[in-house]
């Protein structure tokens, strides 16, 4: 047993367990591969920004390369049902057999636990509303907020309509959910028309072993973390976590570690992989699950990672959208892309390097770049970057 890791070796396990140690497959032709990327990340975070592709999208290419996007739109939306949605790190995608684990968080929302305060205010005032919009599910399901005659309803909390405030209790409570999307708006039915019988129809656990399952999964998707990583991948809170923590340290699934360089005491999952070496590269998503907890990010690389999107545009420092750049054991560069549809062009607007980019970064990007559009559908990559990796990026895309 292992008491102690080196930060070299944590990297590793590290991008091991999110799945960057095994090869891309020379092409992707059916769900198979996307659902070995959810076995290593346990779901896909979902948000509505698209400067270049939604967030949902990216993990599985930064894993495996260019592959047909409507794979992952007919697990979600279509049947076979593979996916559903729910809230678990934010929004997201989850594998449908984690329904029945969900059930305990969906119990504390019809208490009103949990949830936005908004929302839960909302909900205290408006059951009969509510009750009324839930039928009107039950009977035009599947149907959209903007399919409601008063939709607009008098605003209020976060902007969202009196329906849409009331779809979305029902949502987060798992009275209903989403069927299909139609362009990014959820259009909502009820579960038992979405998710396979016999997940819907299955025993719920019981709260303490649903924690411990999604625990696990979180251990499964980070390698070594300390347990605030592991609250994290599910948005857990301490006293709902640690106690369940205890139990699987008790159980072997997981191991106490002290990591190099870490002042907090980490965890090791019983079943860590720790190869010899990480090779590849790879563009990642703000919201991937390798750098969503920038804590984590900072701890593991040494790579200190804010989004910027909320942040005026004569404040930012790197960019909109960002996207750090793996290449090997390390992040080593950062640059903000757009997706120019209209002009079929990935256009690259800031470019900087770390400090330990090797001088092979600006050549190795830009592969990956043109992988990148190549996969959007667009025809061109084209930068007029700011930074300092802008000049050797250009220098790379030109001559490739």
């Amino acid at each position: 047993m292992k008491d102690s890791l080196s930060l070299a070796a944590a990297r590793r396990i590290a991008l091991a367990a999110q799945g960057f140690a095994d090869s891309r497959p020379p092409q992707v032709g059916d769900f198979r591969p996307i659902g070995r990327v959810l076995r290593h990340t346990g779901l896909l975070q979902i948000d509505s920004v698209s400067a270049v592709v939604r967030a949902h999208y990216m993990p599985a290419f930064s894993r495996l390369g260019p592959y047909p996007m409507a794979l992952i739109d007919r697990a979600a939306w279509k049947r076979p049902r593979r996916l559903f949605e729910y809230w678990a790190h934010e929004a997201s995608l989850l594998p449908v057999e984690m329904w029945p684990y969900m059930q305990w968080r969906m119990d504390k929302a019809r208490r009103n636990q949990g949830i936005y305060k908004g929302l839960a205010a909302f909900a205290r005032e408006n059951r009969a509303y509510i009750e009324r919009i839930y039928q009107e599910v039950a009977a035009r399901g599947p149907i959209a907020a903007s399919d409601f005659e008063d939709q607009k309803g008098s605003g209020g909390w976060w902007g969202w309509s009196e329906v849409k405030q009331a779809l979305e209790w029902l949502f987060w409570v798992g009275r209903i959910t989403t069927a299909t999307r139609r362009g990014f708006e959820r259009c909502y039915d009820l579960p038992e028309r979405v998710i396979p019988a016999a997940i819907h129809d299955a025993k719920t656990p019981e709260p303490a072993d649903a924690i411990r399952h999604l625990l696990r999964v979180s251990a499964r998707g980070l390698g070594v973390a300390t347990a605030a990583d592991l609250r994290d991948y599910f948005r857990l809170s301490p006293k709902d976590a640690d106690p369940r923590l205890d139990e699987l340290v008790e159980t072997g699934d997981l191991l106490p570690v002290r990591v190099e360089g870490w002042s907090q005491k980490a965890f090791l999952t019983k079943d860590a992989r720790t190869p010899r070496r990480v090779g590849g590269q790879a563009l990642l998503a703000p919201f991937d699950p390798l750098v969503w907890e920038r804590g984590r990010a900072q701890r593991l690389f040494g790579f200190r990672y804010r989004i910027e999107i909320y942040t005026p545009a004569d404040k930012r420092v790197h960019g909109y959208y960002v996207l750090p750049f793996r290449l090997g054991e390390a992040i080593v560069a950062r640059l903000c892309v757009k997706a120019d549809r209209a002009a079929s062009t990935l256009r690259v607007n800031t470019a900087f390097a770390e400090p330990h980019a090797p001088a092979h970064t600006a050549e190795a990007l830009a592969g990956e770049l043109r992988s990148l559009a190549h996969w959007l559908g667009l025809e061109r990559v084209e930068t007029r970057a700011q930074g300092d990796l802008a000049d050797p990026l250009a220098d790379a895309l030109r001559s490739g």
